[in-house]
């Protein structure tokens, strides 16, 4: 029997190493090939690709086509499934590749129509940005043919590979909208219903300005001391459901002028807050060509997707982005007389067949039924003017001024530009689409308010450049002054403590160098949450027989950070989200009510709830007998989901297990099996939101730039991930163990270790 068993083992092990080998062996005829030669009739002269220890892409071009051509090439060898899933995503045609699970998010994206809108942005571009388009693509194509052995997302999904077009591109672009503005328009539409159920009383309540307040200028909204409007009568009492907390896509960047260095060159940093996914978002690159004669280097991130160099420095200028968040969306209010018709859309499925969905259009834009009610919404992604590719005249600014011309005109979702030159400049400016209409609104905007001015783009754009404060900063908050508020309007502004932050720190110093960037990019004080473990101590505190003290001790130790050892850190910052939660129950139990939730305008909350706190209103007390009780009730609350979830050890609610950088690949998200071949390794906290260190478990900053222009030999770029998507490429992981560790990767390339030349065929 043991002989027997003996064997048995035996064999499974044979068979398990067999079936491993041949796996990888599959597996491996699918990595692309980095080094030799490639000819092609796709361009004009030879062309080379190499690559450094990190992955990261050299191009030697003769022209900027050429240049695009390398670029897809590359993005298509390392990150085509990643490319395939942004273009599906924005078309709505995920279902082609997951079938009917994944039809309701195509209906959703079909509502914005994107594959017709990109075809004929494409027609429309000017002959060498579709040039460029059609190089990139050819690129993309190239390097997929060279693959013998499909890569293993197709593999598992047995879907075939669809060929890229440069419409696709434009999707690309358009993926990046729905990320970053989407939140604008649902932001409105809970605004309408909130306005329509309760009053505008319980609007403004609920959105007034915070004293978090950092705009360039130093202008301040007002606040008021507002009384909560009286629930007496419009709610029932109801259990508290956990108010989700919507991405707030965005990020930080800061620049000085050059009289804060010592080299006497302006300094910028950047940092991209976006969802963090297996691969990384962003494909390191460096494109050198010629154009007019002139030899041209940039070097940064790119899209892979798209052909340009999002983020980067070409030595003489230095740009990076935050998200604008100024408001780029209207619901506009139709009437029974409105022209409206209707359009189908085919969504095709993996076995050939297809689901339809029928679209209700408007003059306005696409329609929606919420409040009993049609709405268009009016998009500044719906117009013509939304996406280009003058993103790519940014790679030869030679100055802060020639920069801040361009900016107006680049088709992009609406970004803060900060851009330093070599002459020690620095300047701030709006980028990308904004609509020419100039009332923007937080409500439905009648039909008979709606403006031609929306098929406009806005040039006339605020700025500041060489402040003589020589500091500039930006961190998704409102940055314009007061009354170009009220031109641009509020598209879902941070609530601006982490700008504060961010301005007070670059206050501390008179002068700055990478490295100070790079520490206050890791900035994780608790600035925000410091009154509130005050008032979390003081209600413990308060409670009877001392029942919290072993709260209250960790409280005390709690080191004002978010700290990976911090249990104290911990509470405080689950209290504050239960007693949300708890406090505003019977209103978000209305709005679930008509299919909508208080998620999108959450962020808004602070100001409300510390008046809450102050005048204790009996009617929104949602039948607790007294403020204390539900504030306890929430604190009990708030330690049990973290018993639930971490266990009763509350020694073991370390912030850095808590709150985990967790970043997935999306296969092991369904395939739990595949999560160590496929994720990056779980690493403690080292941040959270309303402070520079932004972090959640698969959410933060997606790069780290800072750099010099005519000084970038000690430039940074450090990436949350690394270059390839293959997971038995060398660099697959390559890069993220220093993104974890908060240290500082070069922005210029290292040594190369492969490289690629593709001959012009004669």
């Amino acid at each position: 029997m043991f002989k027997l068993l003996k064997w048995l083992i035996t064999v499974v092990i044979i068979g398990f190493l067999v079936l491993t080998a041949t796996l990888y062996g599959l597996l491996s005829l699918s990595l692309p090939k980095l080094d030799g030669k490639h000819a092609s009739d796709a361009v004009a002269a030879d062309v080379s690709i190499a690559r450094d220890a990190l992955g990261q892409v050299v191009i030697d071009a003769k022209t900027r086509a050429d240049a695009a051509y390398a670029l897809g090439f590359a993005h298509g060898q390392d990150r085509l499934f990643q490319m395939d899933l942004l273009r599906r995503s924005a078309a709505g045609e995920l279902s082609e590749l997951f079938g009917k699970a994944a039809l309701n998010l195509d209906r959703r994206m079909r509502f914005h129509q994107f594959r017709a809108r990109s075809e004929s942005i494409v027609e429309q571009l000017p002959e060498h940005h579709k040039y460029a388009l059609q190089a990139y693509s050819k690129g993309v194509n190239e390097a997929r043919s060279q693959i013998s052995f499909d890569s293993f997302e197709y593999q598992l999904t047995g879907a075939p590979i669809v060929p890229w077009q440069p419409a696709d591109s434009i999707l690309v672009i358009f993926a990046m909208y729905l990320d970053l503005q989407a939140g604008n328009f649902q932001r409105d539409q809970v605004l309408i219903q909130l306005d329509s159920l309760f009053g505008a009383p319980m609007r403004l309540f609920l959105t007034q300005p915070s004293q978090y307040q950092a705009a360039l200028d130093g202008s301040k909204l007002p606040q008021i001391d507002m009384i909560p409007p009286n629930l007496e009568g419009m709610v029932k009492q109801v259990r508290a459901q956990a108010i989700s907390s919507q991405p707030q896509y965005g990020s930080n960047n800061w620049a000085v002028t050059g009289e804060l260095t010592h080299s006497n060159k302006a300094m910028l940093s950047d940092d991209m807050h976006l969802g963090l996914n297996v691969p990384a978002i962003w494909y390191r690159a460096q494109l050198n060509y010629q154009h007019n004669d002139q030899p041209y280097q940039v070097t940064g991130v790119s899209l892979p997707g798209a052909p340009a160099i999002v983020v980067g420095s070409n030595n003489q200028v230095a740009w990076g982005f935050t998200n604008g968040y100024l408001d780029t969306a209207d619901w506009i209010e139709l009437n029974e007389q409105t022209r409206t018709w209707q359009v189908t859309e085919h969504i095709a499925l993996p076995d050939g067949q297809s689901e339809q969905y029928k679209l209700l259009m408007s003059d306005y834009g696409p329609v929606k039924s919420f409040n009993g009610m049609q709405y268009a919404l009016s998009w500044v992604a719906h117009q013509p003017y939304a996406v280009n590719l003058n993103l790519l005249e940014f790679e030869r600014a030679s100055s802060v001024d020639d920069a801040m011309r361009l900016a107006p005109e680049v088709g992009i979702p609406v970004q803060n530009l900060m851009i330093v030159d070599a002459l020690g400049h620095a300047g701030w400016q709006p980028i990308g689409a904004i609509p020419s209409r100039t009332t923007p609104s937080d409500i439905a905007v009648k039909e008979a308010d709606y403006s031609p001015l929306w098929q406009k783009n806005e040039l006339r754009r605020p700025r500041v450049a060489n402040p003589e404060q020589h500091r500039l900063w930006t961190a998704n908050a409102r940055v314009v002054s007061t009354s170009e508020h009220s031109r641009f309007g509020d598209g879902g502004y941070a609530l601006g403590a982490r700008a504060q932050q961010i301005r007070d720190r670059l206050y501390a110093k008179q002068q700055f160098t990478e490295q100070d960037f790079n520490q206050l990019q890791q900035d994780n004080e608790a600035r925000f949450l410091t009154p509130w473990h005050s008032h979390l101590t003081q209600l413990l505190s308060q409670a009877p027989q001392s029942q919290y003290s072993n709260e209250l001790a960790f409280l005390e130790s709690w080191q004002g950070c978010a700290c990976p050892e911090s249990v104290g850190y911990t509470l405080v910052k689950h209290f504050r989200a239960a007693l949300i939660d708890e406090v505003f129950a019977p209103v978000e139990a209305m709005m679930l009510q008509h299919d909508t939730s208080l998620s999108h305008i959450k962020r808004y909350f602070e100001p409300a709830l510390w008046q809450l706190l102050k005048h204790k209103p009996p009617s929104w007390l949602n039948g607790h007998e007294s403020w204390q009780a539900l504030q306890l009730h929430a604190f009990e609350q708030a330690t049990l989901e973290l018993t639930n979830k971490h266990g009763s050890d509350i020694a073991a609610w370390q912030w850095g297990k808590v709150n985990a950088l967790k970043v997935r690949h999306p296969f092991s998200q369904q395939i739990p099996i595949l999560s160590g071949f496929l994720d990056m390794p779980t690493i403690p906290a080292f941040g959270d939101t309303f402070m520079p260190a932004v972090q959640k478990p698969s959410f933060g900053a997606s790069q780290r730039f800072v750099a010099q222009p005519g000084a970038l030999e000690n430039a940074i770029m450090t990436i949350a991930g690394g270059q390839s998507g293959h997971p038995l490429s060398s660099f697959y992981r390559t890069g993220f163990k220093a993104y974890a560790q908060g240290e500082a990767t070069p922005l210029l390339p290292m040594t190369t270790i492969h490289k690629l030349v593709i001959t012009a065929k004669k």
